[in-house]
C-alpha cells in the first residue's frame, strides 16, 4: 500500500510564501505522475499543478503559473510545491495524489494523502 502524507501548511499573509511537501511511504514507488490539488471550503477538488516521476516535466493550472513549483526528489521518495505571492484566494486544503496516467481530472489519481491546510489572509 502507498501512502502519501502532507506537511508544510500553515496560517500567512498574502504575498508571503510556504513550501508543502508529500512524503511517500514507499521509494520504490514510481508512478508516471504526482500532482498537488487544492479544495477551498463549498467548491470542488482543483487542479493545481503536476509533475512526472522520472523526466520531472512540470504542468501548471492558469492559478498556479508563475507563481508556484512542483518539484520531486526521487531518492527521497518526496514532492514539493513552493507557493509564491500567496493570494487570500490560494486558501484550500492541499493534497498530493499520485497516478499512472499523464492528467490533471481528480479522479485518475490513485493515491491521496489526507491534506494540509493553507490559508492566507488579506
Amino acid at each position: 500500500q502507498v501512502r502519501l502524507v502532507e506537511s508544510g501548511g500553515g496560517l500567512v499573509q498574502a504575498g508571503d510564501s510556504l513550501r508543502l511537501s508529500c512524503a511517500l511511504s514507499r521509494q520504490t514507488f514510481s508512478p508516471y505522475a504526482m500532482g498537488w490539488f487544492r479544495q477551498a471550503p463549498g467548491k470542488e477538488r482543483e487542479f493545481v499543478a503536476y509533475i512526472t516521476w522520472i523526466a520531472g516535466a512540470p504542468y501548471y493550472s492558469d492559478s498556479a503559473k508563475g507563481r508556484f513549483t512542483i518539484s520531486r526528489d526521487k531518492e527521497k521518495a518526496a514532492l514539493y510545491l513552493q507557493m509564491n505571492n500567496l493570494k487570500p484566494e490560494d486558501t484550500a486544503v492541499y493534497y498530493c495524489a499520485a497516478t499512472q496516467f499523464l492528467t490533471t481530472m481528480v479522479n485518475e489519481y490513485d493515491f491521496w494523502g489526507p491534506g494540509t491546510q493553507v490559508t492566507v489572509s488579506s
